[in-house]
């Protein structure tokens, strides 16, 4: 692995109670650079309160999308403000979206870490948002915002853990499970205000960083799919698990075609790995 790193000077910005508070957050890239330099910009742009350490993380694209990656950071393209730092980690394999992000987990020395997609765009300083709600609510250790579509419509994603509802969403022709997609979804709570969940996604979750680094992060067992319900399981023996949806994000949602029969197996695989760990009814909100 190879790492660059540039950074401004640090300013002294005080949150609440006058003590200082540093953030990172990280974002795993597999080709695709220029999706992932965007969403960077945006998260440099809006974090405005606090100190904040980005990672990017190249998980061995064959596209050469670690280089342009180290470029971007060194030459200017993305530009930082005081206080921040941009480092680039470029990995020698790809190990699948839970080892990308725990690349960084032995760097971390933050208050709260950002888990994201380069796939996110911020149009507001949701960072320091969270990291000020989860600061006043200290018995949570993860959150995530409110987040949709480029076109402003809410994005309808998992909050609890349901293996039926998992499959039906990838073959919806399963219409007796249907009445699962509804407990999946949280239907029956008010969403509009800050409810307790047990399934964070892991195209833009906050944790924090001290439980984050005791639970061990990611479990590396899983190449992609359901790590991020895992990860939520491993943190809520630490706390709660909050969304949090008056703070929102933009997420273009990049899902995989369930057509591809790799994937779908992949999936399959993931979910049997979850549910063999944490059973289907422990812990429900």
């Amino acid at each position: 692995m190879t790492s660059s790193r540039w950074s401004e000077p640090l300013t002294q910005t005080e949150p609440k109670g006058g003590t200082q508070m540093e953030l990172s957050a990280c974002i795993v890239v597999y080709n695709g650079a220029g999706e992932a330099i965007r969403a960077a910009q945006t998260v440099l742009d809006c974090t405005r309160r606090y100190p904040l350490t980005l990672y990017l993380v190249d998980n061995a694209s064959p596209d050469g999308s670690g280089r342009q990656l180290t470029a971007a950071a060194k030459d200017g393209t993305l530009r930082t403000a005081p206080g921040q730092t941009v480092q680039v980690l470029c990995r020698m394999e790809n190990g699948g979206f839970g080892t990308g992000h725990n690349t960084v987990l032995s760097l971390l020395h933050s208050r709260v870490h950002f888990i994201l997609n380069p796939d996110i765009q911020l149009t507001a300083d949701t960072l320091s948002d969270l990291a000020d709600w989860m600061e006043a609510h200290p018995g949570v250790v993860m959150t995530r915002p409110g987040l949709t579509f480029p076109d402003g419509k809410p994005q309808q994603l998992p909050r609890r853990c349901n293996v039926r509802a998992m499959v039906y969403r990838q073959l919806p022709c399963l219409k007796f499970w249907a009445k699962y997609n509804e407990r999946y979804l949280m239907a029956d709570r008010d969403l509009t205000q800050p409810t307790e969940i047990e399934f964070c996604t892991g195209s833009f979750s906050a944790v924090d960083t001290a439980a984050f680094k005791a639970v061990g992060g990611f479990d590396e067992g899983y190449f992609m799919y359901v790590e991020d319900a895992d990860l939520t399981q491993k943190m809520r023996t630490r706390g709660k698990a909050y969304l949090v949806p008056q703070y929102t994000a933009i997420h273009a949602w990049h899902r995989a075609p369930m057509r591809d029969a790799g994937k779908f197996k992949m999936q399959l695989v993931s979910m049997g790995r979850y549910f063999k760990k944490w059973g289907c009814g422990k812990g429900k909100v």
